[in-house]
């Protein structure tokens, strides 16, 4: 029978781990995406801030006081932790190897195409700052609305739509050669 979110929430607090477990499942595809997203300058950091976000949230689960969603509440700690992972990486500079697989069984000029979109969005995302490069994931990619991503980041609706139009007009300056039509060989 499935549970209530406040009842997984009272269950956990309580030592429960499948209660906990049930917590994880509900967010993983999304903390994933958006630690993906945001750490996308530090991708082998990911994998550890998307993992170090449920062992905070497990630490720390008594803190969550319900005036927010449990889901904002953990986008906050996932943003934190890439935060954190990001000032530490510009301290150690690191070398990065692309391991990205394409999808599917595309055309080849049409997987090229796909792969070379794909890698200038990463690009563009990563080279946004962080602090906009997070409000553009998370209203765009993740879909909050413009509340939920102020309270996400603790910040005013005004000041997210400010992080948000910079972030959008820096994407689409660095991606204008991707809206340009390609000439037809022939």
């Amino acid at each position: 029978m499935p549970r209530t979110e406040p009842d997984l929430i009272a269950r956990s607090r309580d030592g429960d781990p499948a209660a906990f477990s049930a917590l994880v499942r509900r967010y993983e595809d999304r903390m994933y995406r958006l630690v993906r997203s945001v750490c996308v300058s530090a991708p082998a950091e990911a994998d550890d801030v998307y993992q170090d976000t449920f062992l905070t949230a497990y630490k720390k689960l008594s803190t969550f006081q319900g005036r927010s969603e449990l889901g904002t509440w953990l986008y906050r700690v996932a943003a934190n932790l890439c935060f954190m992972r990001l000032r530490a990486k510009k301290a150690r500079p690191t070398a990065v190897l692309d391991d990205a697989v394409p999808d599917g069984d595309p055309g080849p000029e049409e997987a090229v195409r796909k792969k070379e979109l794909s890698e200038a969005v990463a690009a563009a995302l990563a080279a946004l700052p962080p602090e906009h490069r997070l409000a553009v994931v998370l209203r765009d990619i993740e879909g909050l609305s413009a509340a939920e991503t102020a309270r996400t980041l603790e910040l005013s609706v005004p000041a997210v739509k400010s992080r948000l139009h910079r972030g959008r007009l820096a994407l689409k300056a660095r991606l204008a050669g991707f809206a340009e039509p390609r000439p037809r060989k022939g």
